[in-house]
């Protein structure tokens, strides 16, 4: 039998992605491989967002290689996107698949056949996790300066209704009780739908279906939360109370450098706006360091707005210069030291936060979706 071994980098896109390649190979007869033997094909989806996440994309390729000079080594993702030219001098890769052929990554192949056009349309089960992620929206149109996203990804694209909740059922019906709704931009939903549709009618949509007890939302602008998300977010039974809504500054200054459309005073309004509503909600958030011209006093200030806003998590990044993106040419950059040690300052602080966040819940009974048990239960 024909064998085939996948590695992911990168967001819950590229994740669902991968699982809708490997139910295409399973369903054209291959053997999904996840041990330490070596496959005949391996699949390899790549990020781009940093220059460490083009790093391990080379690694993984490299691995391959290593495991299986002989094998299939197919890259796609989108570290494909714009530096094909670089993959295709990596001793043993054989296909390049951007991103936009994925869902002909069988036909490009040859190996497409009438059992793999079973899958053509979404996802059925999720590998390996106990809730699964549905993609519902692709591309951004928000150009951040520092981010390469828009260019690897395209124009913010949004799926029909109709063929979500298919998806969505059909995942329920396999056993996953939560499902997380994800999207490179996933509050542009519907934007560019001529039913002019919106992230709230998916929510309500998938509300309605037996046997799902959880829906929750990925990473989503804060120019995204509109005042009907942050009510139904209230009322539903199903919807999950946490919002990851990305910050990466917060300076004034720094933020319209990085071209993010708000201010800091915008992003603490939406927040104290959003716990007014939900007092127990889980805040997550993304915090970019040491971007060009960041002076200490700009630092501060995001510093202090993470206080404020009093997250459950902090997903810090230092600052990765992507080339072709317009703060790749800004001059003042920061010293690796320096972002290091605002970077530990911040993490600090972010536990802080996450203790106090999770304090309110001493003694208080709350349902859970149980992810893995002890070694000891199994």
């Amino acid at each position: 039998m024909k064998t085939v071994k996948f590695f992911t980098l990168g967001c819950k896109v590229n994740q669902y992605d991968t699982q809708s390649i490997r139910e295409r190979f399973v369903n054209a007869g291959f053997k999904e491989i996840d041990n330490g033997r070596k496959a005949d094909t391996y699949v390899i989806n790549t990020c781009t967002v940093t220059s460490i996440a083009d790093r391990k994309s080379r690694y993984f390729i490299h691995y391959a290689y290593r495991q299986n000079p002989k094998a299939r080594i197919i890259v796609t993702g989108c570290y494909t996107a714009l530096d094909s030219d670089e993959i295709a001098k990596i001793p043993g890769v054989t296909h390049i698949i951007k991103n936009q052929d994925k869902d002909r990554i069988l036909e490009l192949l040859n190996e497409h056949n009438e059992l793999s056009e079973q899958n053509e349309i979404g996802i059925s089960n999720f590998s390996g996790h106990t809730r699964a992620f549905l993609k519902i929206q692709d591309g951004c149109n928000n150009f951040c300066s520092y981010c390469k996203v828009p260019r690897v990804r395209g124009a913010s694209r949004s799926r029909p209704l109709d063929e979500i909740v298919q998806e969505a059922n059909r995942l329920a019906k396999n056993g996953f009780k939560e499902i997380v709704l994800c999207g490179i931009c996933l509050g542009s939903y519907g934007k560019d739908l001529q039913s002019q549709k919106n992230l709230v009618e998916v929510i309500e949509a998938l509300e309605k279906i037996e046997g799902l007890l959880r829906i929750r939302l990925s990473s989503i602008e804060a120019g995204d939360i509109s005042d009907e998300l942050i009510q139904k977010m209230a009322q539903s039974k199903k919807l999950c109370q946490h919002l990851h809504i990305p910050m990466q500054s917060g300076d004034n200054e720094i933020l319209k450098k990085m071209n993010r459309n708000y201010c800091r005073e915008d992003y603490l309004n939406l927040i104290k706006k959003i716990k007014n509503s939900i007092p127990e909600i889980a805040i997550t958030t993304d915090v970019l360091v040491g971007f060009p011209g960041e002076r200490e006093d700009n630092f501060q200030n995001t510093v202090n707005l993470i206080g404020e806003i009093v997250p459950l998590r902090a997903h810090i990044f230092p600052y990765s210069k992507r080339l072709g993106t317009p703060a790749a040419i800004l001059k003042d950059k920061i010293n690796p030291l320096i972002i290091k040690e605002r970077i530990l300052q911040l993490v600090g602080i972010s536990r802080k936060c996450a203790l106090a966040y999770k304090e309110q819940f001493l003694n208080k009974d709350r349902d859970v979706l149980i992810e893995e048990r002890p070694k000891e239960d199994k």
